[in-house]
């Protein structure tokens, strides 16, 4: 029984391979085991428990779920919650040596700090209004700074203006915008480099953001990453102390394995990275065993600082809602 549950719930990890990859739990398939799916075994067994989080960053644990709802989960999070970007840009002058469409496409990678749920999206022949749009202006000249120390060399230096950041561009409310936008409208970080100049070179340019989904254009995914491991599971099949304990320690990441009372034991797996290196000394291998549980998501969402990574959570949950409830009106119109 003992072995059937570990094939049940766990991967295993060989030097060269991996097994139990598969999921098997499915009605029929175990005797002895009643495996259809159960709205309340699921609220019993699911959890979602958050790790660490930070500004930009949040990792928790999603345990209970099968890997099709914790990838279904990532995708909509990389390609399905919306936020704003700039989608056009209309070119004045550009004397730079960068060309037009590099400087455009580098202005629409941009992360604008403002919530997209405040704005609508704009359809192709919808005219700009306040709640579709935002607008920015990006007018600046590089000049010799006449201050300039004789002896130097360094650009920052010699001129003014030499290079563009992100705080060069000034937001440009259209209508009402002022008042209804909370904190005003901004780009995530100040200094990003956007373009070099030189004296005599110029910029002057206006730019139309619009909401938008990752799976339409890159630039409107909300996360710089979002992406899910299994939890690790390392079993010690036998004692270690001394040379042993302390070679078993080096063959894990930093605080994977610890000595206590002069002997290994596991401390915290899921700083494992699944080198399987202890898999590599034949004094080892036999001795331990390394496994994934499968049904339990460590999950990393970056937010690109449109919006807080919880907020981003409670998006995509809202999302895969929506599409639960359409696919089951799907249903019920066949079943009907």
């Amino acid at each position: 029984m003992a072995h059937i549950e570990e094939i049940r719930n766990k991967i295993h990890l060989d030097l060269h391979t991996v097994r139990n990859t598969e999921d098997t739990r499915y009605p029929g398939t175990y005797s002895g085991y009643d495996d259809s799916w159960n709205l309340a075994k699921f609220k019993k067994d699911f959890k979602l428990e958050i790790v660490s989080r930070s500004a930009r960053e949040v990792e928790f644990d999603m345990i209970g779920i099968d890997t099709p709802f914790a990838n279904a989960f990532r995708r909509i999070l990389l390609a399905e919650v919306p936020t704003m970007a700039v989608e056009q840009v209309f070119i004045y002058n550009n004397t730079s040596v960068m060309q037009d469409e590099v400087l455009a496409h580098r202005l629409g990678l941009l992360p604008i700090n403002v919530d997209p749920r405040l704005f609508e999206m704009k359809k192709k022949d919808d005219k700009v209004t306040e709640r579709n749009t935002l607008r920015f202006r990006l007018k600046v000249r590089c000049k010799r700074n006449k201050k300039a120390p004789s002896d130097t060399t360094n650009p920052d230096e010699l001129y003014l203006n030499s290079k563009v950041y992100t705080r060069t561009i000034e937001w440009e409310p259209i209508g009402d915008q002022k008042n209804w936008i909370p904190g005003g409208v901004r780009f995530t970080e100040d200094d990003i480099l956007i373009n070099v100049l030189r004296p005599g070179q110029e910029l002057d340019m206006v730019l139309s953001a619009v909401k938008g989904i990752g799976s339409d254009h890159a630039k409107f995914s909300p996360v710089a990453t979002a992406s899910y491991r299994l939890m690790p599971e390392i079993q010690l099949l036998q004692p270690f102390r001394g040379h042993l304990a302390e070679k078993l320690k080096k063959c894990f990441s930093p605080g994977v394995i610890e000595i206590e009372s002069g002997e290994a034991v596991v401390k915290c797996a899921r700083l494992d990275t699944g080198s399987r290196e202890v898999l590599r000394h034949s004094e080892l291998a036999d001795k331990v065993k390394l496994l994934k549980v499968r049904d339990h998501f460590i999950f990393t969402i970056e937010s690109t600082g449109a919006l807080d990574p919880l907020d981003l959570m409670r998006e995509a949950i809202r999302i895969l809602k929506d599409k639960c409830k359409t696919y089951r009106k799907e249903l019920d119109v066949l079943t009907t």
